[in-house]
């Protein structure tokens, strides 16, 4: 049984940094991608970032390249993601996602491609 638990969420003010974490439990190869997607208020679920099992590729939305940056440890079979320069229209609940994935290399930025989902923790920006 895998489970995703988010933390690191709250209300920050617009330019400020936020740091998310995504701790798994369960089977480590079911969790080998990771993802982290946002779902804002009457809007659908969108992709924020990627990232591969040993970390060496990275894929970003547009609207938060440059700003956020995502990241894992492992070892710890956490995943993170550290914003910076937040707006309000950052403003969301965010998910981590993971699946398994046999190569380790690939991105997966489609919501239906991930298997399992954390419950979510809430960014709010102030304007």
């Amino acid at each position: 049984q895998v489970q995703l638990v988010e933390s690191g969420g709250g209300l920050v003010q617009a330019g400020g940094s936020l740091r998310l974490s995504c701790a798994a439990s369960g089977r480590t190869f079911s969790t080998r991608a990771r993802g982290w997607f946002r779902q804002a208020p009457g809007k659908e679920r969108e992709f924020v970032a990627a990232i591969t099992w040993n970390g060496g590729s990275t894929y970003y939305a547009d609207s938060v390249k440059g700003r956020f940056t995502i990241s894992r440890d492992n070892a710890k079979n956490t995943v993170y993601l550290q914003m910076n320069n937040l707006k309000p229209e950052d403003t969301a609940v965010y998910y981590c996602a993971a699946r398994p994935d046999y190569s380790g290399n690939y991105l997966y930025t489609q919501v239906y491609e991930y298997d399992y989902w954390g419950q979510g923790t809430q960014v709010t920006v102030s304007s």
